[in-house]
């Protein structure tokens, strides 16, 4: 078991380069497997979410070649309609992206249905819904069977969910005729993979927006491409910065993308400056309590609810925060409560008291972004904190505590 071990009470300061979004890599890795040809996709983050899908294209049959530098490459030019094993899929939810791969590529998938953080619900019904209005036929069992004569261009409402849209865009990009995507997603990492798509030769319009538009194409080839920087490690640091009343420059990070994290971080008492590629966070003073509710881009992201509800344990105050995303994103309070946090939680609004102390625990990561949590916390107090489940907290961020230990953090990964 991975674990990490925090000495904390220690001012993170200096400078942190945020890696290659996690959430876009998923999705363009997904996306390589619709060309014939290679595709050379660079600013690839090192975690083993990436690592699993790199395998699972591997298994498809694609030539893949991954380096711990952060480029990888991959001509899916022998790729196979096979059925991808459940262990693998199991592992990750962004293998639900196969679904729209495989039916856009050959008009036909079979895929177990997909694993991923348990955070809440995250069901596939609008996803198999959208491949309806394409023209496909859908059979639920112990595999999701999705296939079609021909796919033909419709109009999909994606309810502004991720997953969906993605989907819809791998599909509706080889389907015959025009493809009109209503509600649709618009996360960076959405429009990231709308361009990655692009570059290999899709015709998509209005990613970023609430329509996006699609026309099909008969094929598509391969390309070079540059993953953008991950908009929710960049938000962990500006987190962890403040909590720990720290001075951080976050380089190689799209400050517009962090719009709303700034906002909230400036209202608790943190002060914000940025520059084209860079975000300063220092908070020399006290925190104060705010109130916060996630929401679909531009809005506050649910990735970035639970860092923020752990600095939010010591603001001075109660602050009130309303999960509208995932129901299940505050398991991490229990252990928090362990450490002296004072909060509770009545359905999807969790009430925090700010405390003086939080003291260190061990406790337990039960999904990705609870484990960024607990660091935070672990950084905020006295003694020693012990997180277990480090092997979640590895699947969203590449060499945290090397990160951490850069700006001055004393944290460990072990295996125990």
């Amino acid at each position: 078991m991975r674990q990490f071990i925090i000495q904390g009470g220690i001012p993170l300061k200096g400078e942190v380069e945020i890696s290659g979004a996690k959430n876009a890599a998923a999705a363009i890795l997904a996306a390589a497997m619709l060309c014939d040809g290679v595709c050379v996709i660079d600013n690839l983050p090192y975690i083993s979410d990436v690592v699993v899908m790199a395998e699972l294209i591997e298994y498809m049959g694609a030539k893949v070649e991954l380096s711990p530098s952060g480029r990888i490459t991959i001509d899916a030019s022998s790729l196979e309609n096979k059925t991808p094993p459940e262990h693998m899929v199991s592992r990750m939810r962004a293998s639900s992206y196969l679904m729209g791969v495989l039916l856009g590529r050959w008009k036909k998938a079979n895929v177990p249905p997909p694993g991923g953080c348990c955070i809440g619900a995250r069901p596939i019904d609008l996803h198999l819904k959208g491949f309806r209005a394409l023209g496909a036929n859908i059979d639920e069992g112990n595999l999701v069977s999705i296939e079609a004569d021909e796919l033909i261009g419709g109009e999909v409402h994606a309810e502004a969910s991720v997953g969906t849209t993605i989907n819809i865009m791998f599909a509706a990009c080889r389907a015959r005729g025009n493809t009109t995507i209503y509600s649709a997603a618009k996360e960076p990492h959405v429009v990231d993979t709308a361009n990655f798509l692009n570059n290999m030769g899709a015709r998509i319009k209005g990613a970023g927006t609430d329509t996006i538009r699609i026309t099909g194409v008969n094929a598509l080839h391969g390309c070079n491409y540059t993953i953008i920087p991950d908009q929710i490690e960049t938000g962990t640091y500006m987190i962890m910065a403040a909590a720990t009343h720290g001075d951080v420059i976050i380089k190689n990070c799209i400050p517009i993308h962090m719009e709303s994290v700034s906002a909230k971080l400036s209202d608790a008492g943190a002060l914000i400056t940025e520059g084209d590629d860079w975000i300063r966070v220092c908070a020399p003073g006290q925190l104060k309590a705010i109130n916060l509710k996630t929401m679909t881009y531009p809005g506050y992201p649910t990735d970035l609810q639970q860092p923020i509800s752990a600095m939010l344990t010591m603001a001075q105050g109660t602050s009130v925060i309303t999960e509208t995303i995932f129901e299940q994103r505050y398991r991490h309070l229990e252990e928090m409560r362990r450490m002296g946090a004072k909060a509770r939680v009545e359905d999807r609004i969790a009430i925090i008291e700010g405390v003086d102390k939080l003291y260190g625990r061990c406790v337990e990561a039960r999904d990705l972004r609870a484990g960024a949590a607990l660091i935070t916390a672990g950084l905020m107090a006295e003694g020693t904190t012990t997180i277990l489940g480090g092997r979640y907290i590895e699947r969203g961020y590449e060499r945290i505590d090397q990160k951490l230990q850069g700006l001055g953090a004393r944290i460990v990964v072990e295996d125990k």
